[in-house]
């Protein structure tokens, strides 16, 4: 890999508090062994384009590398692009690999969530059959945390982070007036509550926050939540719930209202830009309650707010961005590195690889004795699973009073 070949590495699906992390892990170790860097613009749809970029022209200092860390977003820009399977459309995997060749690429790294690593599953298992020595590694990055084969996922810790301070400090907020009142805060999750469930974390000795965590994995009626709000309005004045934004119904529909008619798909086929659970709840339970109610969306907040950065996930979305091009360097193709807990008190783990056929297309929801047993919130399994996983401040660089980042590609440089 070192020498004439080159490492060309992109960023897939939404971004992260930690995607530019394992990216700086990636580009810091293949620099290290004496490779190129080049960066994928927009993923692979920018790839078919020929937008690549040599990163050693853009990230010129330690403090560039640094800084790249502490960015939120992705660096590279990203993309939500299915490729077909080549026994269906051939053209797509002959363009690539021309390209490869043409570019000197020795290995191809993808850093992304299931749907990235869709892809780089189908481009190994296409240079495998056309006997191409090229290496493909995918890197984990999801806030869902919904990635088989690892204990976690690089981003979740952050975005766990933000939820838990924030959903805190709403508490703190919602309960400063004397009259009832019911405070509803969506969370991103489409069809897992790892996120959902990270809100158990704002919980203090002194103070019980959330009151009540809905997640997609347990299903509830508008009626049995409403009747468990009423009897804890009866003992206290404010309540707070996290409700995933993909909450559902036991028959399966969304926790919205209408109940999941116009849901548009995205190129993977998953349910896109899911919002709506916070407003919908908010209304009902205004309505046969007949208390003061509000909805806070966090949106795309939680996954790009990097002041509230753990420091631990970017210190292991960095080693696992380096892992993957030492198992690159190493001949192995088809794998994603992984995280292995041995403790949670002491936090200690080791990182290995898997087979990326075991991870693609597969969603590892939170385990169902994990929930209570009353379908609207999480035990202490969760909070013992999550606690290490938000641990460590990052401080971030300061100019004018603001948190200063490294410039994006897409904008242009």
């Amino acid at each position: 890999m070192a020498g004439s070949y080159n490492v060309l590495v992109g960023q897939s699906g939404g971004p992260t508090a930690a995607i530019n992390s394992s990216l700086a892990g990636v580009y810091s170790t293949a620099r290290s062994m004496g490779a190129g860097v080049l960066g994928m613009r927009y993923g692979i749809e920018g790839l078919f384009d020929n937008k690549l970029f040599d990163l050693g022209k853009a990230l010129g200092s330690d403090l560039d590398i640094q800084m790249l860390r502490q960015t939120p977003s992705s660096y590279l820009g990203s993309c939500r692009y299915k490729l077909p399977l080549p026994e269906e459309d051939e053209e797509p995997y002959v363009r690539l690999f021309d390209l490869f060749e043409r570019n000197h690429v020795g290995a191809v790294l993808y850093i992304g969530g299931n749907d990235s690593m869709d892809t780089i599953s189908k481009l190994s298992a296409y240079g495998a059959r056309e006997g191409s020595g090229i290496r493909f590694v995918g890197v984990p990055k999801t806030i869902d945390n919904d990635l088989e084969g690892t204990d976690h996922t690089p981003g979740y810790g952050s975005a766990a982070k933000f939820i838990a301070t924030s959903v805190a400090e709403i508490g703190r907020d919602s309960s400063v007036y004397d009259l009832r009142n019911v405070t509803f805060v969506e969370i991103m999750g489409r069809n897992t509550g790892w996120l959902a469930g990270s809100s158990v974390l704002a919980s203090q000795e002194f103070a019980v926050c959330p009151d009540l965590i809905l997640l997609p994995e347990s299903p509830v009626t508008e009626d049995a939540l409403v009747e468990r709000i009423a009897g804890l309005l009866e003992q206290m004045k404010s309540v707070v719930v996290a409700v995933s934004e993909g909450a559902r119904r036991p028959d399966g529909t969304l926790m919205a209202e209408p109940p999941t008619s116009a849901i548009k798909l995205d190129a993977f086929g998953h349910e896109a830009a899911l919002s709506g659970a916070s407003r919908y709840l908010a209304s009902v339970t205004s309505d046969r309650l007949g208390v003061k109610t509000r909805a806070v969306e966090f949106s795309t907040l939680q996954r790009c707010a990097n002041h509230l950065a753990s420091a631990t996930d970017l210190d292991e979305a960095y080693a696992l961005g380096g892992l993957a091009v030492r198992a690159a360097s190493e001949g192995k193709t088809g794998v994603i590195p992984a995280v292995r807990r041995i403790s949670d008190v002491p936090y200690l783990t080791e990182f290995t690889t898997v087979e990326i056929a075991s991870v693609a297309n597969r969603e590892r929801k939170v385990p169902l004795d994990w929930i209570r047993e009353d379908g609207m919130g999480v035990t202490d399994d969760f909070v013992r699973y999550a606690r290490p996983l938000v641990q460590g401040e990052v401080t971030p660089l300061y100019v004018g009073g603001l948190p200063h980042h490294i410039q994006m590609l897409t904008w242009g440089r």
